[in-house]
C-alpha cells in the first residue's frame, strides 16, 4: 500500500494534470506519468493512470455527434493499437524499468520537439488504409512500453485534417481505447493489483476538480502562452527523467 505522503502527492499531480487537460484539451496522462514515474516507478505509475485517464477520455469521446463515423474510419488503427499494446506490455514485465523509463523521457522530448519545430505528418489521403495499422501499431508499442500514447498517435490524427471538434473527439476515442487496452494488458500481466486499482479510482476526484478549474480559467488566459509553458515544462521533465534513469543505470 502506498504511503499517505505519496497518495497526497498523487492527488496534487492529478489536479495539475486535470487542470492542463481542462485548459488545452489534452495532457492528463502525459503530465501524470512524467511526475509520478520518478516517485512510483514506471509500472506503478502506468497502473495508477488507468481509471482517471479512462473516465476523462470517455467523456471526451462521447461529446459530439461523430463517434460512429470515427469508429468506421479508425477501427483498423484502434485494432492495431490494442494488439501491439498487449504484446508490448509483455516486454514491459521482463525489461529493465530504468531503460523503459528513459524511453518515456525520450518520447516526451520528441513530443515537445514536434510542437516547437511545428513538425507535421503529411496528410495520409489515399494512403490512410495502409497507414492506419502502422500508426496504430506504433502507438500501441509506445502505450505498452511507456504508458503514453501521444507519439505518433496525436500527430497522425492531426494530419487527417479533421475539424477542431472532430479532432478532440477522435483523440478522446483513441485515448479511451488505448487506456482500456493498457488496463487489460497490465491486469493480464499481473501488474494491476487491487491496491493500485483503488488508488487509481481515488485519483478521479482530483483529476475532475482540475479539469473543472481548467475549464473555468480557459477563457481568461492566453492559450498559446499556456501551451508554450506546458511544453517547456514537459521538455524539462523529459530531460530530468532521462538523466535520473541514466544515473540509476550507471549504478547497477
Amino acid at each position: 500500500m502506498l504511503s499517505v505522503e505519496v497518495v497526497v502527492y498523487g492527488a496534487l499531480v492529478y489536479t495539475l494534470a486535470g487542470f492542463v487537460k481542462g485548459v488545452v484539451g489534452l495532457g492528463l496522462p502525459t503530465i501524470s506519468l512524467a511526475l509520478l514515474v520518478p516517485v512510483l516507478g514506471l509500472k506503478e505509475a502506468m497502473a495508477v493512470l488507468i481509471v482517471p485517464s479512462l473516465i476523462t477520455n470517455v467523456v471526451q469521446a462521447l461529446t459530439g455527434g461523430r463517434l460512429f463515423g470515427l469508429i468506421q474510419r479508425l477501427w483498423v488503427f484502434l485494432l492495431a493499437l490494442c494488439t501491439l499494446t498487449w504484446f508490448s506490455t509483455g516486454i514491459l514485465v521482463i525489461a529493465d524499468s530504468n531503460i523503459l523509463t528513459m524511453g518515456l523521457g525520450v518520447i516526451l522530448l520528441l513530443y515537445c520537439l514536434s510542437w516547437f519545430l511545428k513538425v507535421k505528418i503529411p496528410t495520409p489521403g489515399e494512403n490512410e488504409k495502409w497507414l492506419n495499422p502502422i500508426m496504430g501499431g506504433l502507438t500501441g508499442v509506445s502505450t505498452g512500453l511507456t504508458g503514453t500514447f501521444v507519439v505518433p498517435g496525436i500527430l497522425y490524427l492531426q494530419s487527417m485534417q479533421l475539424d477542431r471538434h472532430t479532432l478532440v473527439q477522435a483523440m478522446g476515442l483513441c485515448f479511451s481505447v488505448a487506456t482500456i487496452s493498457l488496463g487489460v494488458s497490465l491486469g493480464g500481466r499481473g501488474i494491476l493489483n487491487h491496491d493500485l486499482v483503488f488508488i487509481s479510482g481515488a485519483m478521479i476526484i482530483p483529476a475532475l476538480i482540475g479539469m473543472w478549474l481548467g475549464a473555468r480559467v480557459r477563457s481568461s488566459i492566453n492559450e498559446g502562452l499556456f501551451r508554450q509553458l506546458f511544453f517547456l515544462s514537459l521538455f524539462a521533465i523529459g530531460i530530468w527523467i532521462i538523466s535520473s534513469s541514466t544515473i540509476k543505470l550507471e549504478w547497477i
